[in-house]
């Protein structure tokens, strides 16, 4: 099995915010919550695209990255995902680069087909013809940040001329790539081809063909190995809902009903997906129990994602889906505590500290009578000059 010596962790920003709140205001909020997150030591925030349905309001996720830029200092930010079926791959292309030397760096591209049926719908694109457009366009979009020779395509929904970017890539050799995995295989097949990091939701929600995270990465080995790529699983970031508290009782508590609104108002009510057949009540026990969040204490969080680490077979991040589901300062101060305790668990920061606290524990003893031996000479060395010094 293999473990990363430093795993990563991040967030997944949809986001999620409930009808009827303040959009400016839940905006600020997210913006508040990378600022916080930079603090804290994080590696990466991803942004989403959502263009309908109420409840996920970053149209672009790029002005919100070159926004949350200029108030951060080192997380980094990717499109989580630009749907690319949505743009012309070489705006897409070349709106990432611009980015990429504006951040200095920091940016990553995250990439999907496109999540919401209704943002399709609005566009005029066959759900059928998402993920294919979404290679064709990556595809194109590769090509343009690693070859700056120019060249000609057509297919039957973009076209490009004798296309080069004037503006090569900051970050060597070229952004960074990761594609969504959800329901079908297509994300990671894609992410295979290319050779590309994924972001895989920790329970895929497919109700086709049931994959498992496991078979899901199998498969884009194998791909990648057909086009001569190679994948790493320290580069793969495994999704999860969390929230943290100082018990299980006071974390399960402070989402309770908030959770079940998300659940039910949102994922049933306005998208039509299935819902837990439990009581609106249970259902943050039922999603807990299900392993498709976690909830409870830092201690739960460790457990929880080496339960991940077990049925993936290792993985390299850890993303935390992003949910307003609780007051700002429990939000908060659960980002704090994985910060604080569960991060440190996975990426080896404390093995030093622990050996200096054992080695100085196994000595106490000798340790302490040389104190004594050291505060006792340097008492007769002061005692000894102030009689020299009485008796002159």
């Amino acid at each position: 099995m293999a473990f990363p010596k430093r795993m990563k962790f991040g967030v997944f920003m949809a986001p999620f915010h409930r009808v009827g709140e303040n959009p400016t205001l839940a905006l600020e909020r997210d913006l508040e919550l990378l600022q916080w997150l930079d603090v804290l030591g994080f590696d990466e925030a991803y942004i989403g695209e959502h263009h309908s349905a109420g409840w996920e309001t970053i149209a672009s996720p790029e002005l919100f990255m070159a926004t949350a830029a200029e108030r951060t200092r080192h997380i980094r930010l990717g499109t989580g995902v630009t749907s690319l079926p949505y743009h012309h791959p070489f705006m897409v292309a070349n709106r990432m680069v611009l980015l990429d030397h504006l951040t200095r760096g920091r940016v990553i591209l995250g990439c999907g087909p496109g999540a919401l049926a209704s943002d399709a719908l609005m566009l005029g694109i066959k759900p059928e013809r998402q993920r294919a457009m979404m290679e064709e366009s990556l595809d194109a979009i590769m090509r343009l940040m690693s070859d700056s020779e120019p060249f000609t395509i057509k297919t039957d929904w973009f076209e490009m001329n004798d296309a080069v970017l004037q503006l090569r890539p900051y970050q060597d050799p070229i952004v960074p790539v990761a594609v969504a995995s959800v329901e079908s295989p297509a994300g990671v097949t894609l992410a295979g081809k290319h050779g590309a990091s994924i972001l895989s939701l920790s329970v895929p929600r497919d109700t086709i063909r049931k994959t498992s995270l496991a078979e899901l990465w199998a498969i884009a080995e194998e791909t990648a190995a057909e086009h001569g790529k190679t994948m790493h699983r320290e580069d793969w970031g495994v999704v999860m809902g969390m929230h943290l508290a100082e018990t299980k009782e006071q974390a399960m508590k402070d989402i309770r009903e908030s959770s079940a609104r998300l659940v039910t108002e949102y994922f049933g009510q306005t998208l039509g997906n299935p819902v837990p057949d439990v009581p609106r009540d249970q259902i943050v026990d039922y999603m807990v129990d299900h392993n498709q969040w976690i909830v409870g204490t830092p201690d739960d969080c460790i457990a929880g994602i080496e339960r991940l680490q077990e049925i993936t077979g290792g993985f390299g991040k850890f993303m935390i889906r992003v949910e307003d589901w609780a007051p700002r300062d429990k939000i908060h101060r659960s980002y704090e505590l994985l910060a604080r305790y569960v991060m440190p668990h996975f990426q080896g920061s404390l093995e030093g500290i622990q050996i200096s606290r054992d080695w100085a524990s196994e000595r106490r003893e000798a340790l302490q009578q040389n104190r004594y031996a050291g505060i006792k000479a340097a008492t007769d060395r002061f005692d000894a000059s102030r009689g020299n010094g009485r008796s002159s």
